[in-house]
């Protein structure tokens, strides 16, 4: 393989080898301290990342609020503590080597209060801020006031120039790196645009090469460009190092960090991750973000596709096929369906899925009692994780958008808390890369070796 070229990311020059940022307490102060001594970039999340009392123990994140408002402000000082301290973690594990990102979302609720309030206190122990799941174009302004790099995430060059227009162009001596995530082969959330078709995986290549230009038009010649998504052997992207078309490049790993020993994940969670087969992370459109994500298919995600299935319109009036009269709910509403969904409304039924919630899309589902009550108190608790929810129809500047709620989606929060503290990883949302079935096959992990963070770097280095 061809030896690697350090880059310059964040002010510094280094190994172009990166921790991808993993929310939910996933990539914490530990795992991107090792990253960082190792050479690379560690990213820690500070997505409701955790913080600890003095003697050690972890604050559980429980909310007291009365009102939606009030845990969403609850929800801001627990991630602001956490944050502040797995920056602490991070820059004291790291001893002054690599790098130190943050990582967070554009669309998690109060976005921009979280990070002013960990960098008012942290910002000299932090390099940079990777973010994406959105548009963040006050990011910039947010990261130069405190003299940090920014690091968009974004997945297409047309992304880019919007951000470029709207408002990095006013701070790109702030620009550490461009991180292009792949939406077709990337773990979590997911660029994929209206135009492109989630079937229809693109080369990355050419999508990298007309960022490169759109960049280079704006005198962006030597900012690097960081590859995520899909990212296993460095050996597999030698056409990419040293390559003109592209500039400086670098590599992130999302995925494979997280079979590490420094890796905060459970240990049933990694024995999963070894047992994956291609096909088994699948791209779903069920996540309240209203964004593409994509997971490993488990039976929590199947039953939401199954729910999601148990689905028909309906018309509050007999309206042409509509004309079959339908009562459901406590009040025994009536609605009307077609001929050919009352069979399978009362197939369902007989099923045990009693209970038909109404969607924003005018139609019914049908789920069990349990289902419906479990779906009901998610949405009471709502505390407002994210700027704009389609479970809970909360939006953090409007209040309610006054849409309907979706019963489709489920709480994010819930699951993902649920997950990374040790929870099921058969009845929760378990993020990862399409390329996680490789943990099988890869000869490194043979016997269930899991590797130290500095053993999987010197790994990733020699191409394998």
């Amino acid at each position: 393989m061809k030896p690697l070229s350090s880059v310059f990311i964040s002010g510094k020059e280094m190994l172009p080898l990166i921790e991808g940022g993993k929310g939910i307490s996933i990539s914490n102060g530990i795992s991107a301290g090792a990253w960082a001594f190792a050479g690379g970039v560690g990213t820690f999340s500070a997505v409701n990342a955790d913080a600890f009392d003095d003697n050690g123990n972890k604050i559980a994140q429980i909310y007291s609020g009365k009102t939606r408002k009030e845990r969403h402000h609850e929800l801001i000082r627990f991630a602001i503590e956490g944050g502040i301290q797995q920056a602490r973690i991070a820059y004291e594990k790291a001893k002054g080597r690599g790098r130190i990102h943050m990582n967070v979302l554009w669309e998690m609720g109060g976005v921009e209060e979280i990070l002013e309030g960990i960098l008012e206190k942290s910002h000299a122990l932090i390099d940079g801020i990777t973010c994406g799941a959105g548009m963040p174009y006050r990011l910039a302004q947010i990261s130069a006031q405190f003299k940090v790099f920014y690091v968009p995430i974004v997945s297409s060059a047309r992304a880019f120039r919007a951000l470029w227009k709207r408002a990095y162009h006013k701070f790109s001596d702030w620009m550490g790196a461009i991180v292009y995530e792949d939406p077709w082969r990337a773990g979590g959330h997911n660029g994929l645009s209206n135009q492109e078709d989630p079937l229809q995986p693109q080369d990355p290549y050419e999508r990298v090469v007309a960022l490169r230009k759109s960049m280079r038009e704006v005198g962006l010649f030597h900012t690097p460009i960081v590859m995520a998504g899909g990212v296993w052997h460095l050996k597999e992207w030698q056409e990419w190092m040293d390559n003109e078309d592209l500039g400086p490049i670098a590599f992130q790993f999302g995925t494979r960090p997280l079979l590490t020993q420094e890796s905060p994940i459970s240990e049933a969670w990694k024995k999963k991750l070894m047992t994956l087969k291609p096909g088994d992370v699948l791209l779903n459109q069920f996540s309240p973000t209203g964004f593409y994500s994509s997971a490993i298919h488990n039976p929590f995600l199947q039953a939401l596709r199954e729910r999601s299935a148990r689905q028909v319109s309906y018309c509050d009036i007999p309206t042409g096929e509509h004309h079959v009269p339908f009562g459901f709910g406590p009040r025994n509403r009536v609605v009307y369906v077609t001929s050919g969904d009352i069979e399978k409304v009362l197939s369902w039924i007989n099923q045990g899925y009693t209970c038909g919630l109404k969607t924003p899309d005018q139609t019914l589902i049908f789920v069990s009692e349990e289902q419906a009550q479990e779906i009901h108190r998610d949405q009471i608790e709502c505390m407002g994780c994210l700027s704009a929810c389609r479970f809970s129809n909360w939006h953090q500047t409007l209040g309610s958008t006054g849409q309907k709620a979706d019963p489709r989606s489920f709480c994010i929060q819930k699951t993902l808390q649920d997950v990374a503290h040790g929870g099921s990883v058969e009845d929760n949302l378990v993020f990862a890369g399409h390329n996680a079935y490789r943990f099988a096959e890869d000869p490194f992990y043979a016997n269930g070796f899991v590797p130290t963070v500095e053993q999987l770097v010197q790994r990733i280095c020699t191409g394998d």
